[in-house]
């Protein structure tokens, strides 16, 4: 059996992840439907139920390894309107979502810094649960940036090229941009060295959430 410490770690781990998805596809399906389509609604994802998004062997994944992600949400751009425009905002909308998120949880984690609660285990699990909340929330939002098939950085690029360059760009996203972003996850594990997403933590994540709980009032 698992002890308590264990399942203590996972859920103020696993929940900030596993609601920071959920609000980052309802924000896709919701931005989809303001520009025209419904494809999105008719699937039952225009909701903030996290069932209706988490995919089961991610969310299992989320559990065990505290890694995890959820069902892409389905968007036909031909009913966006316009649609370059929309498939850009919808892009977005998930990133921008998890910023929102991690500005939010921010905040309150500097005011339950600065407001010198007691350090007893119930203040220090609400410190972890806005702590994870403020760094999961930051890693999705940069993460999903990155232009590499299938994230969000990868549908936003494609709009910005000249059309000519698209089709071209698409086919080799399809064709490698899945195992190159396999390759940014794992890889680095393998090797013992530290990765594109490693660095992301190290030299912009850590700093930020320093700076955000140290700094002077």
């Amino acid at each position: 059996m698992f002890d308590s410490a264990w399942v203590t770690i996972t859920l103020l781990t696993a929940a900030p992840l596993l609601f920071s998805l959920t609000v980052h596809e309802y924000a896709h399906a919701r931005v989809a439907l303001a520009f025209g389509d419904p494809t999105a609604k008719l699937n039952g994802r225009v909701t903030l139920n996290p069932l209706a998004h988490l995919d089961p062997i991610g969310t299992l994944s989320l559990f065990l390894v505290h890694f995890g992600w959820a069902k892409p949400v389905p968007v036909n751009p031909m009913n966006l309107h316009p649609r370059r425009l929309g498939d850009i905002m919808v892009s977005l909308a998930g990133p921008l979502s998890n910023l929102l998120l991690a500005m939010v949880s921010g905040l309150l984690l500097r005011l339950w810094v600065f407001k010198g609660n007691p350090n007893h285990t119930y203040s220090e699990h609400i410190y972890m649960l806005l702590y994870w909340t403020l760094v999961v929330n930051l890693m999705l939002c940069l993460f999903n940036l990155i232009p590499l098939f299938p994230l969000d950085g990868h549908h936003i690029l494609r709009e910005f090229l000249p059309d000519g360059m698209r089709s071209d760009f698409m086919r080799w996203q399809v064709r490698y941009g899945q195992v190159g972003l396999l390759a940014m996850i794992f890889l680095p594990r393998v090797l013992n060295v530290t990765g594109p997403i490693g660095a992301m933590f190290r030299f912009v994540i850590e700093p930020f959430v320093h700076l955000l709980l140290h700094a002077a009032v």
